[in-house]
C-alpha cells in the first residue's frame, strides 16, 4: 500500500465509526483504487459533551479522498446508520443507495436539510446485484427491529464479503421476509472471504427471541390491566412492533393514541410503502383523554429517557397525555448501554406518581433486534467464512466475538477498531495501518471537533465554575464568579480575593509593573489562588481591563 493508503490490487476494510462504540456506524471498503462507503451514522450526545445532541465520526480520511469514493450504500434506517446522511452526503457529493423504506426516510431528512435535488438518490427495489465503482452489492433481507433491515454481499475481484448490519434470526417476525437458512447456506456455497459482522449482543447466551412471541407477551400484559389507561414505549423504527401493538389494541378493544413525531413519521412512511395496513386509525389526544380509560393505549417515544419525548413529558405531567395512580407504562424496548440515569430518573417520577411499570426484565414484552451467541454460530456454519471481522459493538463486545469465532472454527478473527485500516486479501489478513478517526459534534449549528476548545472550556466551567475579573484603569478590580460553592460566604470571598489581586499587582517588580500582560496574569493567578482556597475549586478565570 502506498503512503497515501490508496487501495491497490487489494481488498481492504476501514471503519471510522461503530468499531468500539455502539452507534454512529461508517464503514469503508477499499479496492482497486477506489473507497465504497457502508452507512453513515451519528450517535446521541451524554454528559460527555455539554450542550451537544448529535455525535457523528470524523470522515477527515475519505474526505481528503473524495475522488476515490464511489457512492454510500445504507443497510437499514436507524439513525446510528443514516443519521449523519443530511449533515455530510452534499459535501461527500457521491449517490446513495437504499431499500425504499430507508430512501424515504432518507429523502425526508435531506428535504429537512434543505438539500431537495442536492444529493443523489438511487433506491434499490429488488435483490439483484447494483455496482457501486469495483464492488458489486447485493441487499440480503434479515430480520431485524425495523422494516427492510439488510446484509450486503459486496462482490470483489478477490472474494466476497458478507456484511451483516444490524441483524437477528426469527422465523415469525412480523414484518418482512428475511432470507431463509437455505438461502444463507447457498450464499456460503458460492464462498464468502469475510464476514464482517454485528457484535451488540454476543454476550447474550440464548438467541434473541422472536417479534411474534413478543405480539402474545404484550397481548397477555396489556390483558392484565382493564380498566386502566396503558402506555406502551417503544423504539419508533420498530415496525414490526407498531404492527403488534396495532394488533393488541384491536384484539383487547382499546382504541390506539400515538404520541411522538417520530412515530408519526415512522407510521406515515410505512403505510405509503405497504407495511402497517392494518393499523388503526389513531385518535387524538383530547379524544384519548375523553375515553374511558380502559378503552385507550397510548404509544410513545422516550423509553431510552430522552428529555423532549414523550414519555418524558408525560412523566413530568406537561403533555396532553395525563397517567394517573394505577395508570400502566410498559417499557417495551431494550435499555441502551448509557441511558441507565435518564431512563432511571424518569422511572423515579412514574413511581412517585403510582404509575406502575413493566419492563421485559419482568413479562415477555420486548426482543433485542440484534443476534445472540447462538445465532452468531448459526450464521457461521451457514456462511462458512474464512475471515470474521466484528464490528457495531464496544471494545468489550469485539473482542469477545473474536473469541466465540475462533471457537467456532473460523480460520482468521480480525480485532480491529475505528482507524485501522485491515487488509483482506490476498495473504494473510491483517492490519495494516492506523489512521485519523475521531468523532465531531453538531454544536448548535456548526459541526467542531469533540475534543475542540469549545467543549474543553464547556466541560471546565461545568466542573469549577468561572471567575471574573475587570481591571479599571487605576488597576482597581471588579469580581464577578459564577459557578461557585460559596452562597454565604460570597461577599467575603470577593473582597479577599479583590485584596489578593490588589498586592499581587502591587508586588510586581521592575518593569513588570507596566507590562499589562504580567499584569493580567498577577491578577489571574491572584483570583484563582482565592477562589481554590475559599472554595476548593479551580475555576477558569478571565481578566480584561475596562475603560474609564
Amino acid at each position: 500500500m502506498k503512503k497515501n493508503f490508496r487501495p491497490e490490487k487489494e481488498l481492504l476494510f476501514l471503519a471510522l465509526g461503530g468499531s468500539g462504540e455502539i452507534g454512529m456506524n461508517v464503514n469503508l471498503y477499499g479496492c482497486d483504487g477506489k473507497w465504497m462507503m457502508v452507512d453513515l451514522g451519528m450517535t446521541f450526545s451524554g454528559n460527555e459533551y455539554p450542550g451537544v445532541d448529535l455525535v457523528f465520526a470524523d470522515l477527515e480520511f475519505i474526505e481528503d479522498r473524495l475522488d476515490d469514493l464511489t457512492g454510500i450504500v445504507l443497510t437499514h434506517a436507524h439513525e446510528d446508520h443514516i443519521g449523519a446522511v443530511p449533515y455530510f452526503a452534499a459535501e461527500l457529493d457521491v449517490p446513495l443507495y437504499a431499500t425504499p423504506f430507508t430512501a424515504e426516510l432518507v429523502k425526508r431528512k435531506l428535504q429537512e436539510a434543505g438539500l431537495s435535488g442536492q444529493v443523489e438518490l438511487n433506491i434499490i427495489d429488488d435483490l439483484e446485484q447494483f455496482q457501486v465503482g469495483p464492488f458489486g452489492v447485493r441487499y440480503v433481507p434479515l430480520a431485524h427491529s425495523i422494516a427492510e433491515g439488510n446484509a450486503l454481499v459486496i462482490d470483489t475481484p478477490y472474494g466476497q464479503v458478507f456484511h451483516t448490519g444490524d441483524w437477528k434470526l426469527d422465523e415469525d417476525p412480523i414484518i418482512g421476509e428475511p432470507t431463509s437458512e437455505e438461502e444463507l447456506r447457498a450464499i456460503g456455497d458460492d464462498g464468502i472471504l469475510a464476514l464482517v459482522c454485528d457484535s451488540t449482543n454476543v454476550f447474550n447466551p440464548n438467541p434473541s427471541g422472536s417479534e411474534g412471541a413478543v405480539y402474545q407477551g404484550l397481548l397477555e400484559e396489556v390483558g392484565k390491566h382493564t380498566g386502566k389507561r396503558v402506555l406502551v414505549t417503544t423504539f419508533a423504527s420498530n415496525v414490526a412492533r407498531l404492527q403488534t401493538l396495532g394488533e393488541i389494541a384491536n384484539e383487547t378493544g382499546r382504541q390506539i393514541c400515538v404520541a411522538g413525531r417520530s412515530l408519526d413519521r415512522i407510521v406515515e412512511v410505512s403505510q405509503a410503502h405497504g407495511y402497517l395496513a392494518d393499523f388503526p386509525k389513531p385518535v387524538d389526544f383530547d379524544t384519548a383523554m375523553r375515553l374511558p380509560r380502559g378503552d385507550v393505549m397510548i404509544v410513545a417515544t422516550g423509553g431510552q429517557g430522552e428529555p423532549r419525548a414523550a414519555l418524558s413529558r408525560v412523566a413530568d405531567g406537561n403533555h396532553p397525555i395525563e397517567l394517573v395512580r394505577g395508570d400502566v407504562v410498559l417499557f417495551s424496548s431494550r435499555q441502551i448501554p448509557g441511558n441507565e440515569i435518564p431512563i432511571g430518573k424518569i422511572q423515579n417520577k412514574l413511581a412517585d406518581r403510582g404509575i406502575v411499570m413493566v419492563t421485559d426484565r419482568q413479562s415477555m414484552i420486548h426482543v433485542s433486534g440484534h443476534p445472540g451467541r447462538p445465532e452468531l454460530e448459526a450464521m457461521y456454519s451457514w456462511l462458512r467464512p474464512e475471515i470474521l471481522v466484528p464490528v457495531h459493538g464496544e471494545i468489550r463486545h469485539m473482542r469477545e466475538q473474536v473469541r466465540v469465532g475462533r471457537e467456532a472454527g473460523i480460520e482468521h478473527n480480525v480485532f480491529q477498531k475505528n482507524g485501522d485500516i485491515v487488509r483482506l486479501a490476498p495473504g494473510k489478513p491483517g492490519k495494516l495501518a492506523e489512521v485519523h478517526s475521531g468523532r465531531l459534534v453538531l454544536d448548535g449549528d456548526l459541526i467542531v471537533p469533540a475534543d475542540g476548545e469549545s467543549i474543553v472550556m464547556r466541560r471546565r466551567l461545568a466542573h469549577n465554575g468561572l471567575v471574573i475579573v475587570a481591571l479599571s484603569p487605576s488597576l482597581q478590580p471588579t469580581i464577578e464568579g459564577y459557578g461557585l460553592p460559596l452562597d454565604e460566604d460570597y461577599e467575603d470571598f470577593l473582597s479577599e480575593a479583590k485584596s489578593d489581586v490588589m498586592k499581587a499587582i502591587k508586588g510586581l517588580k521592575g518593569n513588570a509593573h507596566k507590562d499589562m500582560g504580567q499584569i493580567m496574569e498577577a491578577a489571574r493567578l491572584a483570583t484563582r489562588r482565592a477562589t481554590q482556597r475559599w472554595s476548593g475549586k479551580r475555576p477558569q478565570v478571565k481578566v480584561m481591563m475596562i475603560g474609564d
